[in-house]
Formats: C-alpha cells, structure tokens, sequence
C-alpha cells in the first residue's frame, strides 16, 4: 500500500502500480523470495519422526516388548510422527520476508514513494 504523496500523485496510479512490480521483479531477481523460506515442512517432518519413533520404542520396551518388536515400534512412530510434523510444517510456512520488505520500500523509496503497508 502507498502512501497519496506528491510523487504518486504525479505519476497516477498506474505508474506507481508499475514502480511497484519493477522493484518486485528486482528483489526477486536478487534471490528475495517474499516469503521465508524456513524449510518448516522438512523441519517439522524430521521433528515430528525423531518424536514418533522415540515415543514408538519408549512404548514398545514399556510395554514388554522384545527388542524386534521395539524396532518396529519405533520405526511405526517415526512414519506417523514424520507425517504429522510435515503437516504442521505446512501451516507455519507463511511467514513474510522483512528483507524482501525492506528491499521492495527502498527500491520504491528511491522513486519518492511511500509504502504504508502491506497486504
């Protein structure tokens, strides 16, 4: 969002429209990616394996179990817990970049523009 100022008032809508998918395409081009790239998918797949499999063995050996069974066990919770930790990876990969931020403001700083906000 861009603040109605002197320089957006003088080149219109259209153009700061443009300005701003110019200094877009610049960060990109930079390798800004919008969005953080925190990998929260395979984090949260690798996390929730290590807890799964730890859970499946530490159930398996409480229970009485020998130690094929506890390998098994183990192995059982790792999928469940991987798969489940991706899950939740997924919902918590969509945090913003704030140096894309800064990178775009700053780009259209330099062309008398205000950035306001965000949507």
């Amino acid at each position: 969002m861009l603040y109605p100022n002197d320089a957006y008032n003088r080149m219109g809508a259209a153009a700061a429209s443009a300005q701003v998918q110019t200094c877009t395409a610049k960060a990109q081009e930079a390798g800004i990616s919008p969005r953080l790239d925190n990998n929260a998918v395979a984090r949260g797949a690798t996390e929730g394996a290590a807890v799964g499999g730890a859970v499946g063995a530490v159930g398996s050996i409480v229970s009485g179990g020998n130690l094929g069974r506890t390998a098994e066990n183990a192995a059982k919770g790792a999928v469940i817990g991987g798969t489940a930790g991706a899950v939740r990876g997924s919902f918590h990969n969509d945090k913003p970049n704030p140096t894309y931020r800064n990178f775009v403001s700053r780009c259209l700083r330099d062309q008398g523009l205000e950035v306001i906000g965000w949507n």
